[in-house]
């Protein structure tokens, strides 16, 4: 009975060796190019703040000038509004806000200010080399750099779209081999699982390839298969709805409805003119709103008492609420965000969404990106991480140096009979 199963198991080893094989040959050169560039990516904040250091690090002159002094010289100064705040409260940090022209359209520009002295260190609409390196890093990651070719090489298709989508089968192997991968370890190391743990480095080349190929990958087999389950998020529509329905945060899309004002709501006659009083109460409305950014933070630490950055973003119009995350600092910090809808009357809490109170699958699904790139946990996670990629990026290697190395050799041609007989003599 024992060898039965022994050779069944053979068997069905045979096809999980095969699978791993293959789906590591197939997607080896594209999972290098993701992996090392994620293993950079994984620090980008870091690097970026290391490289231009200048925007990000100040040196403590006094008092600090209040975020409403701040946003009054920058809106007269850059003749923009104010519709976004990063207010970071370490005392050798510099605060962020964001400005857009009346009509202007997508995000606007972030302006690196000193808290100290107000002067604004640079903003995001000039390209630092760093900034220009890391996004090349994005780039090659996300779509394999075919973003930045300006002629399309498929006509069914744009770059950006062809580059994530083999991101995404490349991803998808990757994470099959992982699979695979533990499928074939386990039954084989278990009564040896010693020594499936280290590398013997006394050995020749060949056993110590093999021996990181393995060993590095189970020390990192967690965090692999979190990478690779999360990578197609963003490759593909129906694996991120997947993951969204599996975790209990799927969305039904909402309809764009007819602006308000428009063509519809007029009558005939001038009805949907109205009076002069709704008429002022009209413009009112749609003014830009005017609050004390200090009322927003102490309102907002009021309901979230503990250390953490308050991202603000104001809103265009007066009768709108005012939206507020805050995030945790610290080396173990979770990356889930508290977020709050404040009356833009009272600056009242309309509505808050805590990250804690989410029940635990939810919290999983909305920390897709961090789980992804690591910071689930602040720089304690963020280190695991980047040892985790590194390792990624060597598996291809090593693995198809193991499949090279296994190979069958030709064997040697056999000597003439009167040659062995002459050496014999």
């Amino acid at each position: 009975m024992s060898t039965r199963k022994s050779t069944a198991w053979k068997s069905i080893r045979n096809i999980f060796d095969q699978i791993h094989l293959y789906a590591g040959l197939i997607s080896g050169l594209v999972v290098i190019a993701v992996c090392f560039s994620g293993t950079i990516y994984v620090y980008n904040t870091e690097i970026r703040e290391f490289m231009d250091s200048e925007l990000y690090f100040v040196e403590e002159t006094g008092a600090r000038k209040s975020a409403d002094e701040l946003k009054d010289f920058l809106e007269q100064s850059e003749a923009s509004n104010v519709v976004g705040v990063m207010w970071n409260e370490e005392a050798d940090r510099s605060v962020q806000f964001t400005l857009k022209q009346e009509g202007e359209e997508g995000r606007g520009t972030t302006y690196y200010v000193n808290p100290y002295s107000g002067a604004i260190l640079g903003n995001t609409s000039d390209k630092t080399q760093t900034a220009e390196f890391m996004g090349y890093m994005f780039s090659l990651h996300r779509w394999l750099l075919l973003d930045r070719i300006e002629t399309p090489i498929l006509e069914s298709m744009g770059n950006r779209d062809l580059g994530r989508f083999i991101n995404g089968v490349a991803t998808l192997l990757f994470l099959l081999g992982v699979i695979t991968g533990i499928v074939i370890w386990v039954p084989n190391k278990v009564k040896s699982w010693k020594q499936g743990l280290k590398v013997k480095w006394s050995a020749n080349w060949k056993r110590i390839n093999h021996d990181l190929h393995n060993t590095l990958a189970f020390y990192s087999l967690i965090f692999l298969f979190i990478m690779g389950a999360t990578g197609p998020f963003w490759s593909y529509s129906w694996y991120r709805e997947g993951w969204q329905k599996t975790w209990d945060i799927y969305q039904e899309p909402v309809a764009k409805s007819e602006a308000p004002g428009g063509r519809g709501g007029e009558g005939k006659g001038g009805e949907g003119r109205g009076n002069g009083k709704n008429a002022e109460a009209e413009v009112a409305a749609t003014a830009p709103a005017v609050l004390s950014l200090e009322d927003v933070f102490t309102a907002t630490n009021a309901e979230l008492p503990y250390e953490g950055n308050i991202r603000v973003s104001l809103p265009s119009k007066a009768s709108d609420p005012v939206s507020v995350s805050k995030y945790r600092t610290g080396f173990f910090a979770r990356s889930g965000s508290d977020q709050l809808t404040l009356s833009s009357a009272d600056l009242s809490v309309t509505e808050a969404n805590l990250f804690s109170d989410l029940p635990w699958r939810q919290q999983v699904g909305r920390s897709v990106k961090s789980l992804h790139v690591g910071d689930i946990f602040g720089q304690f996670s963020k280190f695991l991480w980047f040892v985790a990629c590194l390792i990624a990026t060597s598996l291809p290697i090593t693995g198809t140096l193991i499949w090279w190395n296994k190979r069958k050799k030709k064997p040697a041609k056999k000597k003439p009979m009167q040659t062995k007989v002459a050496e014999m003599a």
